[in-house]
């Protein structure tokens, strides 16, 4: 009755929750110009959205640098009751508008450049650069350089490059050029020509950026042995030919991967909406002061990166507010919208539940992953370096929190391929799976390549020697092979390390698969393989007491029951129709019976233990005498041999192999079954093949796997190996075969591989497309497999460093030595059957001493004397043959003394006793 009540006050608390949660959220907007592309880009966003609750934009247009215009825009859109705020800022209003979204805990996103504070309630859509444009000038190992700045961005990057500076003595020329005219210019770029001053690095803001970019042309400081970094994120966003045709080289960074499918699909879905209702304002990039450095012509529909946070800056706001709905979170404002302007400062109730949903938010996005640290900055992302040099556009590298900048391949088109692959040093994304990639047990003594040990390890090394390249190893940072998510078209794991451009070649358990090979390119398997059922082992089935009755079947043994019982009867009957069984016997040198006293060896009795003593290849002390009773002999005899031979073929092996049965043998099994559950990984190959399939059985599988509850799926390999073992039988995980086998080699030697293959394919290493390592390695694989190496790594990883014997588990059937417990039904016939003669025994005498004490008249047998005679007849004389022939023609002769015989008896008032004499 409790629980009831219980789940009724939970379902009404949950009910007024949910129906306390707004349907439509409004959220303010803060613009500088109604013609941006980010305005358009702010409306595009809101109409993709389908999930409630639905976000009512309140947009303003505002002079974002101007601080009283700003403040009283912000204030009127809270007191209009807005949940949050998307906008820009300028140097000049950032620390108001922080200022009032820490007292009023209203949450403010922007996609402007980031600023030091500890607000939390101001979230970061763009990344911070300072840490990268150090890696990439220690990448090219400036010493002394000239960095011209805009003051209106903020000094953040300016401090933190000045620091380094200080740290490795490098002379840093700083230059702010934020109200610098065109004499201006002219001035600075003579004098920098003077001092020979020919790195430079530009920190500015898109439009100010350009407009340097086209002073520099004008004066004709972009010829060759300039080298310009941009502090920019986009980099692919402005038309940089005029440097290329005048040699100058010049390095920037790219946001935005215009080579993922996300930044195209959306592109493509804003190109093709209404004009009018989602006008495409300033794709191309206006041109600053009349002059004209050109939007990029790499992308035919350009995408400002500024734009693409705005877009993200929309998704983060919807998924944020779909999961308070989610979880019920009353976040209403009932009516009171606030007053922003009162003293002192009222923080609203539900800020801080809508800023946590707001850092919480995690999604691969426009601007790559989109991902919030505690302080609401981003974390996590990734900045393509990119460098223009006569040449052409390439991309050198990429850089993130965690390994700092890392060069790529560059893919050259002149002079000789293999030549251009010599001593590089190229990134090599895997994954830790056992046995193909593993930490060692001291992987912290040693460094770079050294740490792993695996097929895969040595399999990259060989490649590499063949090829002639340097390389490293990388594990994939999110532990995932490669599958495309179907909201975002994202790739993830090692796939999306190549996609995106973060590695050079994936040498990893990767399967050759269609949805992959249309992103990136696969050398020849060097493995082959298939799906296969992973089940616990089965226990072993232990021997029952009569299991030497196994080797035959039980029908078997009742047909032998009868032809044993048959063939004693025939051989009675033809021995007592047959004239030559019956014969005289002599019992005395020179006497003979009489000739009309014949016997006949083959009574009924001697007859079937002339068979038993056949079949149990023993023997008898009588053989037939006739024709006709050898025939039967003789083909009871061939019989024996057949069935004896066969049931000790047999037993041998019955005996010393222990077997185990299996509750499944194929995926038709898995199939037909609810008992028994099974998945996949949650990300691969496997679970595709399934999804995919339209094979029966296969759609049946993947039927009850997608809607399985508690979820089938697991996150590794390992995962499912441990939820195989713990599941007592009741969980069946399909992976492939080689990692099936693997697994099966290892202690604690509990799981199987059961059934054939589902399928058939391979596993490849992995380039981006149009790679030029793709034709090389392809080679060098080839080359392996025709010397043999392949098969030796598997052998040695696989069977040579086993820990469950050379049988392993490819078998379910496992000799080994006798126990008592296979043949203690042999011993219980043995003790039945002496038991068993003893009380027949007993039986006898007592029957044959009743028989001759009726038999002796006037003589009485005391039956304590008879046992005491009986005992001691070993040191009495024998009797005489006397008596009647038994059923071999033999006498019967009793083994009473003679002179128990003739004892009369004596009778007496008081009891009886016998009188000795003779004795």
């Amino acid at each position: 009755m409790q629980h009831i009540f219980a789940f009724f006050c939970t379902s009404f608390l949950g009910a007024v929750l949910g129906a306390n949660f707004p349907n439509n959220i409004q959220i303010g907007g803060l613009f500088p110009n109604q013609q941006s592309q980010e305005h358009a880009a702010f409306r595009f966003a809101l109409s993709q959205l389908t999930e409630p609750p639905k976000l009512l934009p309140q947009i303003d247009i505002v002079n974002i640098s101007d601080s009283f215009e700003m403040t009283y825009t912000f204030c009127s859109q809270f007191s209009k009751g807005v949940y949050a705020i998307f906008g820009f800022y300028e140097r000049r209003t950032v620390n108001m508008l922080t200022s009032f979204c820490g007292a009023l805990h209203v949450c403010f996103i922007t996609p402007s450049f980031p600023v030091e504070t500890s607000n939390q309630f101001v979230l970061q859509l763009r990344p911070e650069l300072q840490d990268a444009l150090i890696s990439v000038i220690e990448h090219y190992s400036w010493q002394k350089f000239v960095y011209i700045y805009d003051a209106d961005r903020g000094l953040s990057v300016l401090q933190k490059v000045l620091d380094t500076a200080a740290e490795k003595n490098w002379q840093v020329t700083a230059v702010n050029i934020l109200t610098t005219t065109e004499e201006g210019y002219r001035m600075l770029f003579q004098e920098l020509e003077k001092k020979k001053e020919r790195l430079v690095v530009v920190d500015c803001e898109s439009e100010r950026l350009n407009i340097i970019l086209n002073k520099i042309i004008k004066l004709e400081k972009n010829g060759n042995g300039y080298h310009y970094i941009l502090a920019n994120m986009g980099f692919m966003d402005i038309d940089l030919t005029k440097f290329r045709e005048s040699g100058a080289n010049v390095t920037g960074f790219q946001l935005v991967n215009y080579t993922d499918t996300v930044p195209a699909r959306i592109m493509q879905q804003w190109r093709n909406n209404d004009a009018r209702e989602h006008p495409r304002v300033d794709w191309k990039r206006p041109k600053a002061s009349g002059q004209g450095v050109k939007t990029t012509t790499h992308t035919p529909f350009s995408l400002q990166y500024t734009s693409a946070l705005t877009y993200d800056g929309v998704r983060v706001m919807a998924e944020a507010f779909q999961n308070l709905r989610r979880q019920r979170i009353d976040i209403s404002r009932r009516g009171n919208a606030g007053d922003c302007l009162a003293n002192p400062a009222v923080p609203w109730g539900q800020g801080i539940d809508i800023q946590r949903a707001l850092q919480q938010v995690r999604f691969e996005g426009l601007s790559g992953n989109v991902q919030f640290n505690e302080k609401g900055r981003r974390t996590n992302y990734t900045l393509h370096v990119i460098e223009m040099k006569h040449d052409g556009i390439r991309k050198i590298g990429y850089w993130n929190e965690d390994e700092k900048l890392v060069p790529v391949a560059v893919d050259t088109q002149s002079g000789n391929e293999s030549t251009s692959l010599q001593n590089r040093t190229y990134i090599v994304t895997t994954i830790l799976e056992d046995p193909y990639v593993m930490l060692k047990k001291n992987a912290n003594q040693f460094e770079g390549n050294e740490r792993y040990e695996g097929y895969c390890v040595e399999l990259a090394a060989e490649i590499a020697k063949h090829v002639g390249y340097h390389y490293r190893l990388e594990i994939v940072r999110d532990g995932k092979y490669g599958a495309r998510d179907p909201d975002t078209k994202t790739w993830n794991g090692m796939v999306g390390e190549l996609v995106y451009g973060r590695a050079d070649v994936a040498v990893a358990p990767l399967t050759i698969t269609l949805v992959r090979e249309e992103v990136i390119d696969f050398s020849k398997p060097f493995m082959s393989l298939g799906i296969s059922i992973m089940i616990k082992k089965p226990q072993k089935s232990k021997p029952g007491v009569f299991s030497f009755l196994d080797p035959l079947a039980y029908e078997i043994w009742m047909c032998i029951v009868f032809a044993y019982i048959g063939v004693s009867v025939v051989l009675f009957l033809v021995s007592r129709f047959s004239p030559y069984e019956w014969h005289t016997e002599e019992f005395e040198e020179g006497r003979e019976q009489p000739a009309n006293d014949q016997t006949n060896e083959f009574g009924i009795f001697n007859s079937l233990w002339f068979s038993l003593g056949a079949f149990m290849q023993q023997g008898c002390d009588i053989s037939p005498r006739s024709l006709s009773g050898r025939i039967v002999g003789g083909v009871w005899w061939f019989f024996t041999l057949i069935i004896i031979s066969s049931y000790t073929a047999n037993l041998a092996a019955f005996l010393t192999v222990e077997r185990m049965v299996s509750p499944i043998e194929s995926a038709e099994d898995l199939a037909k079954q609810t008992e028994i559950a099974y998945g996949t990984l949650e990300a691969g190959s496997t679970k595709e093949f399934f999804r995919r399939s339209k094979i029966a059985v296969f759609e049946k599988m993947w039927t009850y796997m997608k809607s399985a509850e508690p979820s089938v799926f697991v996150r590794t390999t390992e995962e499912g190996m441990i939820r195989v073992r713990k599941s007592k039988g009741k969980y069946a995980y399909l992976l492939e075969s080689t990692m099936n086998e693997y697994i099966e080699q290892r202690k604690p030697c509990d799981t199987m591989k059961v059934g054939g293959n589902l399928d058939s394919k391979g596993y490849g290493i992995a380039t981006p497309k149009g790679s030029a390592l793709r034709n090389p390695v392809n080679l060098a694989v080839l080359k392996l497999n025709e010397q043999g190496l392949l098969d030796k790594l598997k052998n040695k990883w696989w069977y040579d460093k086993g820990e469950c014997g050379s049988g392993g588990g490819d078998s379910k059937d496992k000799t080994s030595a006798l126990s008592l417990s296979n043949v203690a039904g042999v011993f219980y016939i043995l003790i039945g059957g002496l038991g068993l003669a003893m009380l027949v025994a007993l039986i006898e005498f007592c029957y044959k001493s009743r028989s001759e004490s009726k038999r002796m008249k006037g003589f009485c047998l005391i039956p304590q004397q008879s046992i005491n005679e009986a005992i001691q007849t070993s040191t009495l004389p024998r009797p005489a043959a006397a008596g009647g022939s038994g059923e071999n023609g033999r006498v019967v002769s009793h083994d009473f003394p003679k002179s128990m015989q003739t004892i009369p008896c004596m009778s007496h008032s008081t009891g009886m006793s016998l009188g000795a004499t003779g004795l």
